[in-house]
């Protein structure tokens, strides 16, 4: 009996069962803390929260604190308490050798075998339930009546003298049985929407895990591709490393050719001096007048030798083939690798604002102070400092590079023709109809529809790779950096053609950047 009270002292009063979690009030009061959460959920939008024991009011949604002490003590009895409820439940009528009990009796708070069961059965006011030796859990911690009456507004279990006196006197309670039905009710709903949920969750999982198989099998097959690209570029490297050779070998040996006859020349040329040489030294030793004056051969001695001339390698020619050879194989490998150069892209004057500098290459756009000359035409940016590409995108996949100037304030992005010219919604970004990754104030982000979100790069982006997928309805930024890093990727079903856009402003600039490659699907 001393465990039961204490079991009564240490069970929630909400829940009628052993503190779990317990929390205090500043009132003082105790309670499980899922129990307390929940009456305090519905006592939610009143105005005023109380505590269901007491009735103290708050004005604001009182603090939890953990009753750490009585949580130890809870522990403890609640160990005491499985060890005693462990054994079996014996019939508290059998008095020579107990039988184990089939029914306990909340009224009568007794365990009875099938013999006694039998003759109590013939009160029919009592409640029976499975055998147990806590009938504590069962009755009212006031009034020691059995619990047959829930109360909604304060989550509590209650006997017929709580529903008639006390806090609970007027509040609306039902039987036990019809909450319960209420309550099963209620969970079969929850159960039918959270198993709704698992299956949905299943199959995204299993949506994801087939994705990353799809990847895996992607990332495998292009691995290979690029192995083998790799390889061809080796193969082909020697191919033309042996084209540049074998030009110089060629002059080499042309040139080679061109000394042996040389020398062949002067070496005649020497025998024949060194013949001439000797004739002229004997007339020169002779002491007759008549011989040595009537000599003609010698008066040829004093010929004019002609400089030789031996080509040279021609180094400019070995550069233009090892240019052909380094080109060829570019253009090979960007076949290969479904790159096809295309025209470079020029920016359109025509939508360029009066405080955006173009160059005459139509290529780099700079913010000025100088307001430049230009005619007003539709087409024409008058808000903000921006500028169109003339080119535009309405299919296929593509790519182009830009760099960008270390102040300032920059947009680089895409945008559809139909974007308005005037007004706030004019801006990259400011709308549904641009897409832009942009540096304002030295911090990055993407913009789309007025939504900025920001992003940190390891490092300062001086050049950017921007990839669109039209069909596929994929925009991605790239930092073009010592290592390549992706920055984001716009997802969107693409309506209108795009055409490049930048907003540059306090001194900023943009410069494109070689071709727009084409790539094939």
């Amino acid at each position: 009996m001393a465990l039961a009270a204490l079991g009564e002292e240490l069970s929630c009063s909400i829940c009628l069962n052993l503190y779990t979690e317990p929390v205090s009030l500043r009132c003082g009061h105790n309670f499980c803390r899922d129990c307390i959460v929940t009456a305090l959920d519905t006592q939610e939008g009143s105005g005023v929260y109380s505590c269901p024991e007491c009735r103290e009011e708050y004005v604001e949604r009182p603090p939890l604190e953990k009753n750490r002490k009585l949580c130890n003590i809870v522990d403890n009895f609640r160990s005491t308490q499985q060890k005693e409820e462990s054994g079996e439940v014996l019939c508290t009528y059998c008095v020579d050798s107990p039988l184990g009990a089939v029914k306990s009796c909340l009224h009568c708070e007794t365990s009875m075998c099938d013999k006694h069961l039998t003759a109590h059965n013939k009160t029919v006011d009592h409640v029976l339930v499975e055998p147990t030796l806590s009938f504590s859990s069962k009755k009212c911690s006031i009034h020691k009546e059995l619990l047959k009456y829930f109360c909604s507004k304060d989550v509590v279990c209650l006997c017929a003298s709580c529903c008639l006196v006390g806090e609970h006197k007027g509040h609306e309670v039902e039987p036990l049985e019809e909450a319960l039905g209420k309550k099963k009710e209620k969970l079969r709903n929850v159960l039918e929407k959270m198993s709704m949920k698992k299956e949905t969750t299943k199959k995204e999982i299993q949506n994801l895990q087939d994705q990353m198989r799809i990847a895996e099998e992607k990332a495998d097959d292009e691995k290979k591709r690029v192995t083998a690209l790799f390889e061809d570029m080796r193969r082909q490297l020697e191919v033309q490393e042996q084209r540049v050779l074998s030009e110089i070998s060629r002059q080499v040996e042309e040139v080679s050719l061109s000394v042996d006859d040389l020398i062949k020349q002067l070496e005649i040329q020497k025998d024949e001096l060194s013949r001439k040489i000797g004739h002229i030294e004997k007339l020169c030793n002779m002491t007759d007048p008549i011989t040595v004056l009537q000599d003609q051969e010698s008066d040829t001695g004093e010929q004019n030798v002609e400089e030789s001339y031996v080509c040279d390698l021609d180094d400019f020619m070995i550069s233009l083939v090892l240019h052909r050879s380094i080109t060829d194989l570019i253009t090979n490998m960007q076949l290969k690798a479904n790159f096809n150069i295309q025209d470079a892209m020029d920016l359109d004057e025509k939508t360029a604002h009066r405080f955006v500098a173009i160059s005459d290459d139509l290529r780099r756009a700079s913010d000025t102070e100088t307001q430049q000359i230009r005619p007003k035409l539709p087409q024409r940016f008058t808000t903000y400092s921006q500028v169109m590409s003339m080119e535009s995108f309405s299919h296929w996949r593509h790519y182009w590079e830009v760099e960008v100037g270390d102040c300032g304030d920059w947009d680089v992005g895409v945008c559809y023709p139909s974007i308005e010219r005037d007004g706030k919604e004019s801006g990259i970004g400011n709308n549904n109809k641009s897409w832009s990754f942009c540096k304002t104030e030295n911090e990055y982000g993407y913009l789309h529809d007025s939504r900025k979100e920001p992003l940190y790069p390891e490092s300062p982006v001086q050049r950017l790779g921007i990839y669109l997928d039209y069909e596929g309805g994929r925009l991605s930024f790239y930092q073009l950096s010592d290592t390549i890093r992706h920055l984001h990727t716009f997802t969107t079903t693409f309506t209108e053609p795009l055409h490049a856009a930048f907003y540059i402003d306090k001194g900023a600039w943009v410069n494109l950047i070689g071709p727009v490659f084409f790539i094939k699907p």
